[in-house]
C-alpha cells in the first residue's frame, strides 16, 4: 500500500477513534443528567438524532436506520476511490479522509445505537443550532473543504518556457 494512501486512512480511523471517545465520555457522563451549562452559549447535551443533518427524517418508524448505513458505506466506497486517485495530493485527500472518519463515527452509532449521538448543543438565548458531534464537524470540515478545493481557481503553467 502506498505510504500516502496510509496516511490518509490513519487519519480517516483517527477522526473515528476521536468521534467514537468523545461520545463514550458524553454517554457515561451524561446519560443520567442533565445538560451541561458550559458557557452562555454552549452546552453539553445527550440527544439521539435517529435522522440525519439536522434531524432530516428522524419522525420516520426506523427505515431510515438502515437506509443511512447503506448510504453512508456507498459514499465512503466512493470516497475511498476518490482517495486513492488523489492521494498523492493534499487538500483532496484531507477533505475524503475527514468525511470518511466522521461517516464511520455515524454508522457505528446507528448500528450500536439505532441512532447517532449528538452532544454539542451552541445557542443564542433559546434559538440554537441543532445538536452535532466529532463526526459531524469532520464531515462538515471536509465537504467545505472539498467545495473549496474544486470552485478555488486552478494555477495555471506559465506560458513562457524556461530558457
Amino acid at each position: 500500500m502506498n505510504a500516502r494512501l496510509a496516511s490518509w486512512l490513519a487519519l480517516s480511523a483517527l477522526v473515528v477513534v476521536v468521534d467514537q471517545a468523545t461520545k463514550w465520555l458524553v454517554l457515561q457522563t451524561l446519560a443520567d443528567r442533565a445538560p451541561i451549562q458550559v458557557t452562555d452559549f454552549f452546552r453539553l447535551v445527550l440527544v439521539y438524532n435517529p435522522g440525519a443533518a439536522f434531524s432530516f427524517l428522524a419522525d420516520q418508524p426506523g427505515w431510515q436506520r438502515w437506509f443511512f448505513v447503506g448510504l453512508a458505506v456507498v459514499i465512503c466506497g466512493w470516497l475511498l476511490a476518490l482517495l486513492y486517485q488523489h492521494r498523492d495530493e493534499t487538500a483532496l485527500p484531507l477533505a475524503f479522509s475527514l468525511i470518511i472518519g466522521g461517516a464511520i463515527g455515524n454508522v457505528i452509532d446507528r448500528i450500536a445505537y439505532g441512532a447517532v449521538v449528538d452532544f454539542l448543543y451552541f445557542h443564542v438565548g433559546q434559538y440554537g443550532w441543532p445538536a452535532f458531534n466529532a463526526a459531524d464537524s469532520a464531515i462538515t470540515v471536509g465537504v467545505v473543504l472539498m467545495l473549496w478545493t474544486q470552485f478555488r481557481p486552478q494555477r495555471r503553467p506559465s506560458k513562457e518556457s524556461p530558457q
